[in-house]
């Protein structure tokens, strides 16, 4: 009897097995996908063994339909790499194969469905145009020749301004043909000569034939995309294929531009979010068949089926983005390290503020620390000041000397950047007379002010409200905002400064398509402009005018309940000074602040981010905190709070286990979201074994708990969100 062992897109840990006919025998193979009945659906599943016997009986075992593929789509190297992120991260495996495939693979389409769009100058290409963005859109294809339609949009051009193009003449679409881009000479331009410490981080790189993981730490402009190109010389004039991690999409098209301009005949491929599932499937096909040398992409690009993958890159390493907070809960940045150490492969992970993580693992010597002390534009480093909040009168958070110095730096022609991590109008309204909030009646939280649309909206829920004229509570018309967000920033500097252009960027002004790209233009076309903005503005954007950088609102990062939070607000800091000083001069950074005498400020401003980093290491070494020790988190969720506290209760053992310690269940800082109240039970380990071999155990109870079906769970292995 001819059996296979199916996963399945479905949320139970556990596979399933299917008779084989006659007529699919000799079709089938590990790694292909199959049609099955489960229930009553039919379901697309990843063949994961062929075997002869099974423990169910006859009658109930069912016959696949069709097997799908030609060939596996899943490598036996691949497979084991999902396997092993199913085990790690607690998933049930036929979720985790299903979340690395794009959609339309999960779907049951055929693999080569589709050809490469691509589109190129027509001989009437060099013609003028009246639109900014389409004159830049021609620009850019004389510049490069050619392009994928997926890479164009990524850049944020529109498919209106490419028919618009097309119509006109001046492009045409071709199908791209067989790449041969191993056995072409690769073109190198723009190689600028690297400073000695650039140098020395390329050689050791270079030396490297086998696995070994470098941390760069270099600070904001000391050149490490220079470094990260360079290495990357040798690893594709071998023929074989690099993948570099970014956090956001935002900083994917200057990436992408850098990149090309260096290696100017090698296919390069985006991939993020915005790609059409179409789109996403001509990717995964460019790099299964070798066909694509460079993938730029954010944290699902770790997921793809490489062909000859060479080189791994994660650039600004610590960002948070890097770690899926919902479903798969992985960490692109950990499964990076696993995947470069099964190929025997080497691997840079990049930034100007590492992971306490990342630097315990240097400093253990299980990575290679590089350093980069010296910024490739300026010779000298920014200049740090504490301002003292205590006593002084502000105007909508601005101190006197804080307006002053953006006046000054206005007035020579530069930029600033005003950082304030909070969108919005302001935090909340206030009843000036009996003290009502304008709470979230969902969520354990305020519901945010947005002045230009008149309303009131949850940032945890997304709930929205029209702006009370009366008091519920007392019936005073004495309503008013309190706090700042980046929307009244931006009113007050547009007032106070108004012969000066104001950008502000934030989720709320760059949600039409194209937008944040026409903001980032703006800034980079120069002149004296003040940016208002979130932490969108901090990651890894190179802005040369901006001389000035105030950052509003310190304190906030200052006090918190989660053990990272001084980790957090150290890099953002030190990220968001990065922003300024990059066309030659030293800039300046003002740090408004309550608590001047923090001893984390002190130390951010005397000794710089890789001071602050190593004593807060020998502060979680004294108290066992990771990296030191390992975490997990079970989260559940639910309407009822009785049956989430009587849920995480059965799971705490009756006995205390060697080498874990469990704390809970506790409510969630949020208590409530949406809703439903939610709970933690905090799972510490010594040793990662042991943190494994306790989650093991518990996900089978879990799972035949009989409340498991009527709350949301989760499991979170090394969680770097507390919320």
């Amino acid at each position: 009897m001819k059996l296979v062992e199916v996963a399945l897109k479905v949320p139970l840990n556990r596979t399933f097995d299917y008779l084989v006919d006659e007529s699919h025998r000799s079709k089938l193979a590990i790694g292909k996908r199959v049609r099955v009945p489960f229930g009553k659906r039919e379901l697309v599943g990843v063949v994961l063994t062929i075997k002869e016997d099974t423990n169910l009986a006859d009658d109930k075992l069912k016959s696949i339909y069709e097997v799908i593929d030609e060939q596996p789509i899943l490598t036996a190297t691949y497979l084991k790499f999902l396997q092993f992120c199913s085990r790690y991260y607690c998933f049930p495996l036929g979720e985790t194969l299903f979340t690395a495939l794009p959609a339309a693979l999960r779907n049951g389409d055929a693999i080569d469905k589709l050809a490469t769009q691509m589109l190129k100058p027509s001989e009437q290409g060099s013609a003028k145009v009246r639109g900014k963005k389409q004159q830049a859109l021609l620009d850019y294809l004389i510049e490069n020749r050619a392009c994928s339609i997926g890479e164009i949009k990524a850049l944020g051009f529109t498919q209106a301004q490419i028919k618009s193009l097309e119509d006109k003449s001046l492009v045409e679409r071709f199908i791209a043909p067989p790449t041969t881009w191993q056995s072409d000479v690769i073109q190198i331009n723009h190689k600028p000569v690297l400073n000695a410490e650039q140098a020395t981080a390329c050689a050791a790189i270079k030396q490297v034939e086998a696995f070994s993981c470098f941390l760069l730490e270099g600070i904001t402009g000391s050149g490490k995309t220079e470094v990260y190109l360079q290495a990357l010389e040798d690893i594709v004039k071998q023929g074989l294929q690099a993948l570099v991690l970014v956090p956001e999409i935002g900083l994917t098209p200057q990436t992408v531009n850098r990149f090309r301009k260096r290696f100017a005949n090698l296919p390069i491929a985006l991939w993020h979010s915005n790609l059409s599932d179409n789109e996403r499937l001509e990717v995964w096909r460019q790099v299964e068949t070798n066909e694509c040398a460079i993938v730029i992409g954010t944290r699902s690009s770790i997921f793809l089926p490489f062909a000859k993958l060479g080189m791994l890159i994660v650039d600004e390493e610590h960002d948070a983005s890097f770690k899926q907070q919902d479903g798969l809960r992985y960490h692109a940045r950990d499964l990076a390290a696993y995947r470069a150490a099964t190929l025997q492969i080497p691997m840079i992970l990049g930034s100007a503020t590492p992971a306490l993580e990342s630097l315990q693992h240097a400093i253990s010597n299980k990575y290679r620390l590089l350093t980069l002390s010296q910024r490739a534009q300026t010779a000298t480093a920014n200049q740090f000041h504490l301002v003292d909040m205590k006593g002084q009168i502000a105007q909508q958070g601005f101190a006197g000397i804080t307006l002053q110095t953006i006046q000054d730096t206005l007035a020579r022609g530069k930029q600033v950047m005003v950082f304030l991590n909070r969108r919005g109008f302001a935090p909340t309204l206030i009843c000036h007379e009996c003290g009502w909030l304008s709470n979230c009646h969902r969520c354990s939280s305020n519901a945010t002010y947005h002045k230009g649309i008149a309303q009131l909206i949850c940032h945890h829920c997304g709930d929205v409200n029209t702006i009370p004229r009366q008091c519920p509570d007392c019936g005073s018309t004495q309503i008013m905002p309190t706090g700042l967000g980046t929307e009244q920033v931006a009113e007050f500097l547009n007032a106070h400064l108004p012969n000066t252009p104001i950008t502000r960027i934030d989720r709320d002004t760059t949600r039409k398509k194209g937008s944040f790209e026409e903001a980032l233009d703006e800034i980079r076309s120069g002149g004296a402009r003040v940016l208002v903005g979130t932490q969108m503005l901090a990651k890894g954007h190179h802005f040369p005018d901006v001389a000035l950088v105030v950052i509003l609102d310190v304190d906030s990062g200052l006090y918190s309940s989660d053990f990272r939070a001084t980790e957090h607000m150290a890099q953002l800091i030190t990220q968001v000074a990065g922003r300024a000083g990059r066309s030659g001069e030293p800039g300046k950074v003002l740090l408004q602040t309550h608590f001047p005498e923090h001893p984390l400020l002190q130390d951010l401003v005397n000794n710089g981010y890789q001071d602050f980093a190593r004593f807060a290491l020998t502060e979680r070494q004294e108290v066992g905190l990771p990296p030191f020790s390992h975490l997990a988190l079970i989260r559940a969720e639910g309407h009822k709070f009785e049956q989430v506290l009587q849920f995480l209760s059965d799971l705490v053992p009756k006995q205390r286990l060697a080498g874990i310690q469990l704390l809970g269940p506790l409510p969630a800082p949020l208590e409530r979201i949406a809703g439903k109240f939610r709970y933690q039970l905090h799972i510490q380990a010594e040793s990662r074994n042991v943190l494994h071999h306790y989650l093991a155990q518990l996900s089978d109870y879990i799972n035949s708990h009989p409340l498991a079906n009527r709350i949301r769970w989760s499991i979170d292995v090394d969680p770097i969100d507390m919320y």
